[in-house]
């Protein structure tokens, strides 16, 4: 079972991760930040990975070091998780609309972290939760998960859609890189031999 648990205790924040890559999609989210909830809740469903998530932090301050410490976090547990990496294919993209709002995530499990995102939000806030802390979590997962990811946003006018569409198109990429390639059995897809 590719599975972690990963706990990060800060003066900012305690957060708990624990992580199942082969898991049906289901999730326990209590992040403080019922968005983010929310928006975990769909990585959890479209990924087929299993979550849970609880954290304690400064949000009488603001949500900024509860949502980028989670996606460290996460990173992490993701990391530790996949471990060496053999047989997976590696390579995730996916297209997910709602209503309106289309994104596209294109992602690689590369050893290597990397973001490019691409996202202009309509407003600045979905309800009390700021729309900048999404490329925030992203970033943080990115750095220490070890993925090159592409999030675009390619129309939208609800910010919650676009949102939504983003976490949604990044759990479903993130299943296709996960996925066993039965022609890459043992090996690492990569031909330098490692990831």
């Amino acid at each position: 079972m590719r599975a972690a648990q990963v706990t990060r205790d800060t003066l900012e924040t305690q957060i708990s991760v624990k992580i199942n890559l082969d898991g049906t999609g289901q999730a326990s989210l209590a992040s403080g930040v019922p968005f983010l909830d929310h928006m975990l809740d769909q990585v959890a469903r479209h990924g087929l990975v299993d979550l849970e998530i609880s954290a304690r932090g400064d949000l009488h301050i603001d949500a900024h070091h509860t949502v980028e410490d989670i996606g460290i976090a996460l990173g992490q547990a993701f990391a530790q998780a996949l471990g060496d990496k053999k047989g997976i294919r590696r390579y995730g993209h996916a297209y997910v609309p709602l209503d309106e709002a289309l994104s596209r995530v294109v992602l690689d499990i590369s050893g290597r972290p990397g973001l490019s995102f691409n996202v202009e939000f309509t407003r600045a806030r979905v309800g009390e939760f700021d729309v900048d802390l999404v490329g925030e979590f992203f970033q943080g997962f990115v750095n220490h998960g070890l993925v090159t990811l592409h999030i675009d946003s390619l129309r939208g006018k609800n910010a919650h859609h676009q949102a939504e569409t983003v976490f949604k198109a990044f759990g479903r990429a993130l299943r296709m890189a996960l996925e066993p390639d039965p022609r890459m059995t043992g090996v690492t897809p990569s031909t330098k031999g490692s990831l």
